[in-house]
């Protein structure tokens, strides 16, 4: 046995704490019993399990929080036709997302669930029924989690024991929420920021409409598969009747932690980025300032999320010197091409002894690079996926048509601007990038991102009390 690991609390131990949390709800309420929780446990465990994360903030986490093992991505299309539902609604989702990014139950779980709970596994001791209003207007009891069924169990209960495992949530706002079919349903047109705009239709896409748009975007990032999922069906299950679920998606990083992760193509992913440790390029290329039209999305990002398939089949045959040309940068080491180390410069100047370019034109390093595009930038925080196989026709040669490999990239990029960030990156990448031949953009959203609540309100409340 290792000696270096420190000690694990039991299972009940643990489950022991988070009954003393969900009591400590019943009298204190979701926030301030996130805020306590925040004051007494380190934002970085050494245990991965164990790591607790803030949801309230000037931002919203999951934005340049140290990136997580899993994520589980998702877009809601609202049902509803009245405000107050949706304010309902993102009241309920603040609570129970403060609640779950501290390990807790979405609700507090009631007597009758704790005490069988208790006697089948022993799981959670002396949790209460009797809870006063939640900052939502709800009975803090779980009668109010589910408006489908109001006995419905207040938590799934398929991550209890497993711990917060650094679980943040990310909430944002797509163009649908202000206007829809030409239809102001919220009264909001006039406060959507000129920054969300429609992505344009860049050249190869091949959008699929099931995975493509939504009002209402959730992203959960956690150390555990499972939490990251369970924190987003526990969400939608909340919008019952107000919101429904338009596509969601799982996806996972490899690489050791503190390390640039690779993905599926076996490259490192995010190299480039901006540095997440120095604040002035984050005001800079990632967090929303105040604008004249959307001075509620002060501390905001906007967030453009695209699912790519990558061939893998075509990719795996190809050989390796040809897969560094394509990306600019030595597969093993990260380096650019001709340097030794991941984080050299990338020198766009540099030739070979016949004069080309050692870097070539259209790779997708030098297409990519902050040079290359007036200076823009965008932070990275992108999620392989691997969905099982399915019958694929390629749209580059050799136009395979068989049953491939339905993986490739949850491509997750955070900025102050899209119009001077994603857009005229990727128009230049979707017209040049070599990478092309091997990958689809299949899925494509874009959202506004708003500032972090604070204790007491919830998310988007500048946007609907301004």
């Amino acid at each position: 046995m290792a000696h270096d690991q420190p000690p694990r609390p039991s299972r009940r131990g643990f489950l022991k704490a988070g009954g003393a949390a969900v009591a400590a709800g019943a009298s204190l309420g979701a926030a301030q019993v996130a805020q306590a929780a925040l004051a007494k446990t380190p934002a970085h465990s050494v245990d991965p399990q164990l790591a607790v994360e803030p949801f309230y903030g000037l931002h919203q986490g999951g934005v340049v929080t140290a990136q997580q093992s899993h994520t589980y991505v998702a877009a809601l299309d609202l049902t509803t036709e009245k405000r107050d539902d949706v304010i309902a609604l993102l009241r309920a989702w603040t609570d129970a997302a403060a609640r779950l990014t501290q390990g807790n139950t979405a609700a507090p779980l009631s007597t009758t669930a704790s005490t069988q709970a208790a006697q089948v596994d022993g799981m959670v001791e002396n949790t209460s029924s009797s809870a006063p209003a939640s900052k939502s207007g709800a009975k803090d009891d779980g009668s109010a989690y589910s408006p489908v069924n109001a006995k419905a169990a207040p938590d799934s209960g398929d991550v209890l024991g497993l711990g917060p495992c650094g679980l943040t949530i990310t909430f944002g706002f797509g163009p649908g929420l202000f206007t829809k079919d030409g239809k102001d349903r919220y009264g909001l047109a006039a406060r959507r920021p000129a920054a969300l705009v429609d992505l344009p239709r860049f050249n190869g896409d091949q959008l699929i409409e099931q995975k493509t748009g939504g009002d209402l975007f959730i992203q959960a990032c956690a150390n555990d598969q499972q939490v990251a999922f369970h924190a987003v069906r526990q969400l939608a299950r909340l919008a019952y009747g107000t919101a429904a679920m338009r596509w969601g998606q799982a996806g996972f990083l490899s690489g050791p932690r503190g390390q640039t992760p690779r993905n599926l193509m076996g490259f490192k992913d995010g190299t480039n980025n901006p540095s997440t440790a120095k604040p002035q390029l984050m005001n800079e290329f990632v967090w929303a300032g105040a604008t004249p039209d959307a001075p509620w999305m002060e501390g905001g990002t906007y967030t453009v999320v695209r699912r790519i398939r990558i061939t893998l089949e075509h990719w795996d045959n190809t050989e390796v010197d040809f897969q560094e040309q394509v990306f600019g940068r030595h597969k093993y080491s990260g380096a650019p091409i001709g340097k030794k180390s991941e984080f050299d410069a990338v020198d766009l100047k540099e030739e070979d002894k016949d004069g080309n370019p050692v870097i070539p034109e259209n790779s997708h390093v030098r297409l990519s690079n902050q040079a290359s595009n007036n200076g823009a930038q965008i932070l990275r925080r992108s999620y392989s996926y691997n969905d099982s196989t399915d019958f694929y026709i390629e749209r580059w040669p050799p136009w395979r048509q068989e049953t491939e490999y339905d993986a490739g990239l949850i491509f997750v990029a955070h900025q102050s601007d899209p119009r001077k960030g994603f857009i005229p990156i990727n128009d230049r990448l979707a017209k040049f990038d070599m990478m092309n031949q091997f990958t689809t953009h299949v899925g494509s959203a874009v959202f506004a991102v708003p500032p972090g609540a604070k204790p007491g309100s919830y998310i988007g409340a500048g946007l609907f009390e301004a």
